[in-house]
């Protein structure tokens, strides 16, 4: 049998564990608010008329992933209140932050961008910050569970399927239920679907203290610097010169995506390409990419290890960009729009998981929450600060007189060469470990 067939069975076989089936349920309530406050946003505040400055702008609510290493250390250190006690510290705080998700989606519902978006916008940065702060106890959960790398890579691979399994429903199957039912409704019934987290949450087990022995006190000085200056440290102390390296690469990763993403949905409605159009392809032809790139990644990751497979995904991920400028020159045929969605959707998958593997292979037990939460704020720092200008980029390609769609297709080609940079990068620190 061969190594590829191997690796694939091994991934599959992985996902009946009980261990592994819980976190498929809890990826996808980590992947659920995340289109909620982004690129699906998009679509509902177009349709509203909003413009795309201020739609480009308002995804700056998702900097409230990029910081989330300045609370992860209380995350680390303390246990959620009420909830911690009964649930322990990685469940409770799953639990607290679930529950504030369910009450931000219900608000944001609620109020609607006509009632102001100000306060719309608060709304959805409430929601974001709840997110985070279950991306932060979520990871810290998949990595202290994990027996061995192996089993990293599998629960990673569990996770990484339940989180796009998540995308694809907010930023696919939604829009056809809101041309259905509403944005309204649809929100409120994303809301209730977070329900699927807690049963998750309620059915993990604790994973055992594996801290690095007696610790200080959190709220003592010698607390405070072990849980806020200790994990910079002892990631530095363990990796060295390649250290700062390390964080250049995964900075700029997913520049590429990150860029494209506010003005996805708002090129569709300009294309004249219905939402119920969008989410029916996503969601057909959508799912079955995702779940190849997920699992193509897995077996890669198992198979020849994740340099490798970071290295690939450093390919895959701004290429496919330049599938979007094909669709702007060719026009909006459901065809090409299908091609363009499987590129897309299979690249994503890949390369979201090539970067998860890699990063949770860096973190040191006693410090998980916090390091991890360093580096997964690293990797979306850059492009999150950068994606809030990319309404006002395409309104300013717009002023050459090519028309908006140009613009648009300008604007994806300057995208997929933003991946430049963090490919020579992943090149450099493949030499250096090697």
């Amino acid at each position: 049998m061969s190594t590829s067939a191997q690796g694939w069975r091994a991934v599959l076989k992985g996902l009946t564990r009980p261990k592994v089936a819980v976190m498929l349920a809890l990826g996808f309530a980590s992947g659920l608010p995340f289109m909620l406050v982004g690129n699906t946003l998009g679509f509902w505040l177009r349709e509203e008329g909003v413009a795309l400055s201020a739609i480009g702008f308002l995804a700056w609510v998702g900097l409230a992933y990029s910081f989330k290493f300045v609370w992860a250390p209380a995350i680390d250190k303390l246990d959620a209140p009420l909830l911690g006690r009964w649930l322990g510290r990685r469940r409770g705080w799953m639990a607290a932050s679930q529950l504030l998700v369910m009450a931000g989606l219900v608000g944001m519902a609620l109020w609607q961008p006509a009632g102001g978006l100000w306060t719309f916008g608060l709304l959805a940065l409430v929601t974001a910050f709840a997110s985070s702060t279950q991306d932060i106890v979520i990871d810290a959960w998949r990595i202290e569970s994990a027996a061995d790398d192996e089993e990293i890579a599998l629960l990673t691979a569990a996770a990484q399927l339940g989180y796009r399994a998540a995308l694809l429903i907010t930023d696919a199957l939604i829009l056809i239920v809101a041309g259905a039912i509403g944005w309204v409704a649809s929100y409120e019934l994303m809301a209730a679907t977070m329900a699927v987290g807690l049963a998750a949450t309620f059915f993990a087990r604790e994973p055992l203290n594996r801290s690095l022995g007696a610790q200080p006190s959190f709220l003592s000085l010698r607390g405070l610097y072990d849980a806020i200056a200790g994990p910079f440290v002892v990631f530095f102390k363990a990796h060295g010169r390649n250290a700062a390296l390390m964080l250049a690469a995964v900075s700029l990763y997913r520049l590429a995506d990150f860029a494209l993403g506010p003005m996805a949905n708002p090129f569709y409605a300009d294309l004249g390409i219905a939402k119920e159009t969008v989410g029916a392809v996503r969601g057909s032809i959508g799912i079955v990419a995702i779940v190849l790139g997920v699992a193509a990644a897995g077996v890669m990751a198992l198979r020849f290890g994740f340099i490798a497979t970071l290295l690939a995904g450093a390919v895959l991920g701004p290429g496919s960009n330049l599938a979007f400028v094909l669709l702007a020159t060719q026009g909006a045929s459901v065809e090409l729009f299908s091609a363009v969605m499987f590129v897309d959707n299979f690249a994503t998958g890949f390369a979201g998981t090539a970067l998860v593997a890699y990063m949770s292979s860096l973190t040191s037990i006693g410090y998980t929450a916090t390091q991890y939460a360093l580096l997964s704020s690293f990797y979306a720092m850059v492009g999150k600060v950068l994606k809030g200008w990319s309404g006002a980029a395409v309104e300013a390609l717009n002023t050459e007189g090519g028309g908006l769609i140009h613009a648009y297709a300008l604007y994806f080609t300057g995208t997929a060469l933003l991946g430049i940079p963090a490919l020579l990068l992943c090149l450099w620190l493949a030499r250096r470990l090697r």
